[in-house]
């Protein structure tokens, strides 16, 4: 094809390998600025400075496209952080500080394809992340304690320090997120994150198993027996399957022991280095909860041992209008919640899970608590009471149920005032 320019077309030039053109725009900021576009083809490049010409018909058009970085940071502070909850908000931040912006980071924007987004997933999926993250770069050389000393990547033996497939996928569920954003503000034209598949993450070959009710029952028992401050909060947990923020989260304002019943509103989190008092996870958490008979006792004597820890503390009393506080009446560190639960498992002698197990088991403990089918419905927040049957399926033997009710009758002793 000839190089001359056609009638109309005065600023498509040929250029490189290809041909150029430019419009003049005016720029967010007020300015008149030549912005280029660039193809193969004069037919190609002809098309681009049509829609360019539209574009800034329009209004103010941005003549350099941001990096990936800029971008993601722009997306964080102005989209993600007034959208989303701390926490979730948190969590998409930390995706792309230790895995985007590094591996995406200096490419324009605009100019990002399939090819970068496969082989920036391909790279993740087999670096080292000590090494990437000059983890082990970071400890000291020499120090007194061996084990806090450089002992691997920093020193030649890379400890092949790979993330899981899960955290490849929801790294790039971020950067799909924010091309997304991208196309809506007409930055791009397509988002290219999408139009990568990422492997499913593997199926473990053995699902975490909750305790039974008898492990439950022996569980509260000891804690119980032991005198254990957080004892009512792990009734809470088991019995009403709450999470770890809603049990910290739950203030004395939420609680009606007259009625008999809790509103579920709030949880309590760490977020960026603080403790945030927010929204429940999902709107779906946020409900009035019916208390059984065993949650009632085992908030009368947290009241009771609240009140003996405020008089203790004198002082020192910190007013926070949590049901679970620390000896001054601070909020409690959901991390030491934690290591409490842990810790009373091992004395208890029964199987070690993690807090978030206890909610699986709550069913069973309604049954065994001979709680109303329908009043367990409200409790585990189902739409349906073919669901909660589903749960209810499994009967606990007379002699468990015997010894929750046991178990039940023996709080209301404890609570009864002296």
């Amino acid at each position: 094809m000839s190089g001359k320019r056609g009638n109309g077309e005065g600023s498509i030039y040929p250029y490189k390998n290809g041909f150029a053109a430019y419009v003049w725009v005016t720029t967010p900021d007020g300015k008149k600025k030549r912005k280029y576009v660039y193809g193969k083809t004069r037919e190609d490049v002809h098309d681009k400075w049509i829609r360019l010409h539209a574009e800034a018909k329009k209004g103010p058009v941005d003549t350099k496209s941001p990096t990936i970085a800029q971008y993601l940071a722009y997306w964080l502070k102005e989209v993600v952080e007034p959208d989303l909850r701390p926490k979730a908000a948190e969590t998409y931040a930390m995706h792309v500080r230790l895995y985007l912006t590094p591996g995406l980071g200096s490419k324009r924007l605009d100019k990002l394809s399939v090819r970068d987004v496969r082989t920036w997933i391909n790279q993740l999926q087999i670096q080292c992340q000590c090494c990437a993250q000059g983890k082990d770069a970071a400890r000291p050389r020499v120090d007194k304690n061996p084990a806090r000393r450089q002992r691997c990547c920093a020193i030649g033996r890379c400890c092949k320090q790979t993330v899981s497939r899960r955290t490849v996928q929801d790294a790039r569920t971020v950067l799909r997120s924010a091309l997304s954003n991208a196309m809506r503000e007409e930055l791009v034209s397509k988002n290219v994150a999408s139009l990568v598949q990422v492997r499913s993450a593997a199926v473990p070959k053995s699902k975490p198993k909750p305790w039974s009710v008898e492990e439950a029952r022996t569980f509260l028992e000891a804690a119980r027996a032991a005198g254990d401050p957080l004892y009512p909060a792990y009734v809470l947990a088991l019995v009403l399957g709450l999470r770890r923020g809603e049990v910290l989260g739950l203030t004395w304002d939420s609680v009606n022991l007259d009625a008999g019943e809790i509103t579920v509103e709030q949880q309590l989190q760490r977020v960026a280095g603080r403790l945030v008092h927010g929204e429940t996870k999902t709107k779906a958490s946020t409900a009035v909860l019916p208390l059984p008979d065993i949650c009632v006792t085992a908030l009368q004597l947290r009241r009771k041992a609240q009140e003996a820890a405020k008089q203790a503390a004198g002082e020192l009393w910190t007013d926070s209008g949590f049901v679970f506080t620390t000896r001054c009446g601070t909020p409690i560190e959901p991390r030491n919640f934690n290591r409490e639960f842990a810790a009373r498992s091992a004395k208890a002698g029964v199987r070690r899970i993690r807090l978030h197990e206890t909610r699986r088991i709550c069913g069973s403990l309604l049954a065994a608590l001979d709680v109303h089918p329908r009043i367990a419905m409200q409790i585990l927040r189902h739409s349906k009471i073919a669901i909660t049957m589903e749960i209810y399926t499994y009967v606990p033997s007379a002699s468990t149920r015997k010894a929750m009710r046991k178990l039940g009758e023996h709080l209301g002793n404890q609570a009864d005032p002296a």
